[in-house]
């Protein structure tokens, strides 16, 4: 790394402002294609101490790789291509869907996710999983802030609320008499996770037991036609935002599980969620994830289609939905510095009940707890806080009809987003595609075929190059979105830079990244169409 970046790096890192108060703002310095991007960002400067009920703990970059000071003489920005790809493919997830004769019948051929941490530790969440009581598959990006409690507890909760609004009532009574006489019930999701994917485990039984109270909800409603998938996952998304509010109201067994209930109500979360089933594809979206549909043109073009709308103050939907939510005496305070409030960047999210909860709320449920600083609960109405809620978990559905050019889905957090535009994103996936076809050789077998023989064909492959190329698509994007250079490279000195920065200084080049990709199955989706 040349000492003309470096030197850059910590001047930028050193020109942070400091404001009064119980926390940091940063001014955070974030390349974007040929300008750079300033905005604010707040951090905690309390640690979480020992003992403490967190439980953000999904990825972190391995210690000899990253620094604990910003001093330029303890700076080594030295990695292996190696360490590298050590450190970009550690997160990745992948996953092939086959039907139980091995063939694949499903809309989904594949999907490949990877993640990539800059605060430490992340607060990025996703998922994955197929309904089993249900038709179809579906796929999330959660992108925290606060910590990361809340996009966790979203991650592990979502999907199943949305799957059992899906549920007909007659499975809705099967699941309730099996819990009433204490027998086991069939499972309602499969899920596809990375090792590392871990849940709350010590609060799993009170989950369980507000989804049972929101399937009595259901069965209560008395309805025969059941909602349509719109409308389940709006109710869905409605429904886990009020649980997490409720639940840190209500009294806990214990002291770790009330502690928990407060970190995931006082932190927040963005969430992007994709059902597919069939040719039939349902993107729910609340705040500034991100969904892009990747369509392959007649011609042998690539265009892209946007499934969302980044739900913040440069989005003018949302800008006249909040006016007209609350008075025009608060017209001109709604949005301060592109921040609802002057203090978040996206205007819709779960939990984050500072901006939904009335002042004397706040003051009532923090009062009665345990020491709040210890677990990074940040105390603070802001100005003109007149109105609540400011603030609403409830989505934006977007449905579109799956037809045989649309090739892939890229849901990610923003970290993505900021360092890649959509074109270039559906460019990088489309041109990844190509690269991988033409470099496998056909798998011509000679009979009869030995092993010698399929070593050969692996070392043909080798030298083509293949080895060299990130197989997971995610991996790819990450790659790029970190590491190039203001002609769409891959500048190996940069990646390395941005890999080994400081824990204290990566927030403020890169967020944290999450990417999920959904490649559809073509002959699936035509074959639907010449059935019908």
């Amino acid at each position: 790394m040349s000492r003309t970046v470096s030197s850059w790096i910590l001047s930028s890192a050193r020109s942070s402002i400091v404001l009064q108060g119980k926390g940091r703002w940063y001014s955070v310095c974030i390349p974007n294609r040929k300008r750079i991007k300033w905005k604010l960002v707040f951090s905690k400067t309390c640690p979480h101490p020992a003992g403490s009920c967190s439980l953000d703990s999904t990825f972190s970059f391995p210690k000899a790789f990253r620094h604990t000071s910003t001093e330029e003489e303890h700076f080594s920005f030295q990695l292996s291509p190696a360490q590298i790809n050590d450190i970009l493919r550690a997160g990745e997830l992948s996953h092939k869907t086959l039907d139980l004769n091995g063939k694949n019948a499903n809309s989904v051929l594949r999907f490949e996710s990877n993640q990539l941490a800059s605060n430490s530790p992340m607060e990025d969440r996703r998922s994955a999983a197929t309904c089993l009581q249900t038709a179809g598959m579906m796929f999330g990006v959660f992108d925290g802030h606060a910590g990361a409690a809340c996009a966790q507890a979203v991650s592990e909760r979502l999907l199943h609320y949305i799957a059992v609004s899906l549920m007909s009532r007659q499975s809705l009574e099967e699941i309730e008499l099996a819990v009433e006489a204490m027998k086991p019930v069939r499972p309602i999701l499969q899920w596809h996770r990375h090792p590392n994917d871990v849940g709350y485990q010590e609060i799993t039984s009170q989950y369980f037991e507000n989804l049972r109270v929101y399937w009595q909800h259901l069965l209560d409603l008395d309805t025969e036609l059941g909602f349509s998938l719109e409308e389940a996952m709006i109710c869905a998304f409605k429904r886990l935002d009020s649980d997490i509010s409720l639940e840190v109201q209500a009294p806990q067994e214990s002291e770790l599980m009330r502690n928990i209930a407060l970190q995931v109500a006082f932190s927040g979360a963005t969430a992007c969620v994709a059902h597919v089933d069939g040719v039939h594809l349902h993107v729910a979206n609340t705040g500034d994830c991100r969904a892009v549909l990747g369509v392959r043109e007649e011609d042998g073009t690539w265009s892209t289609l946007p499934l969302t709308r980044d739900h913040n103050a440069y989005d003018e939907f949302e800008i006249r939905r909040l006016k007209r939510e609350h008075p025009r005496s608060e017209e001109k305070t709604l949005f301060v510095n592109d921040r609802l409030l002057g203090i978040l960047m996206p205007s819709r999210a779960f939990g984050d009940v500072q901006l939904k909860w009335s002042k004397e709320l706040q003051h009532s449920i923090l009062e009665n707890s345990c020491d709040v600083e210890a677990l990074n609960i940040y105390q603070y109405v802001p100005p003109n806080y007149h109105t609540p809620p400011y603030l609403t978990a409830e989505p934006e559905v977007t449905y579109h009809k799956l037809r045989s050019k649309d090739k892939f889905l890229v849901i990610a957090s923003d970290g993505l987003w900021e360092m890649l535009s959509n074109e270039k994103v559906v460019k990088l996936v489309a041109g990844h595609l190509t690269e991988l076809n033409m470099q496998k050789p056909p798998l011509t077998f000679k009979k009869p075929v030995n092993l010698g023989y399929m070593h050969n064909l692996l070392l043909q492959r080798k030298s083509k190059g293949l080895a060299s190329l990130d197989q997971n698509i995610a991996t790819h994007l990450i790659r790029h979105a970190i590491g190039s250079n203001e002609y769409g490279e891959v500048d190996p000195e940069k990646l390395a830079a941005m890999l080994t920065l400081p824990e204290d200084l990566a927030r403020m080049y890169r967020d944290d990244i999450t990417v999920t990709v959904v490649y559809f199955n073509s002959e699936t989706i035509e074959d639907y169409y010449r059935s019908h």
